[in-house]
């Protein structure tokens, strides 16, 4: 059961009331889960994804002088995700999912890969906002 709006949250509490009652022994697993990243959060997040890939593409630096040297492959948005990003958001948070990061954890992972990109790569990207 997801408990997501104090609906959900009474409608758990008499399910747990009503099972207590009836059998008088109840065994619960209980996984807390942070807020889910904001649509907002999710669109930007996949902008910012795009034109860091863009902006490496155009300053010539694809995967091969970025990341390997033996095989010239350009930059997309999903291999800054997959190559860039999530090893940062892994060793930052040790969470793989894009989707599991607490909201306030994308900043602090944009600081760092942005940072980075600018000192070593010379390239760096704004946050996308809504009007980009």
């Amino acid at each position: 059961m997801n408990i997501n709006s104090d609906k959900s949250l009474d409608e758990a509490i008499e399910l747990l009331r009503q099972s207590y009652a009836e059998y008088k022994y109840l065994d619960l697993d209980i996984k807390v889960k942070g807020k889910a990243r904001s649509n907002q959060q999710n669109r930007a997040l996949h902008k910012y994804f795009s034109i860091l890939a863009d902006k490496l593409n155009e300053a010539g630096l694809d995967m091969r002088k970025t990341l390997r040297e033996d095989i010239e492959i350009p930059w997309s948005a999903d291999l800054v995700k997959d190559f860039m990003w999530r090893p940062l958001q892994k060793a930052m948070f040790d969470v793989d999912s894009t989707a599991k990061m607490k909201r306030a954890d994308y900043t602090k992972v944009y600081e760092v890969l942005n940072k980075h990109t600018a000192s070593k790569l010379g390239v760096s990207v704004e946050w996308p906002s809504d009007s980009d």
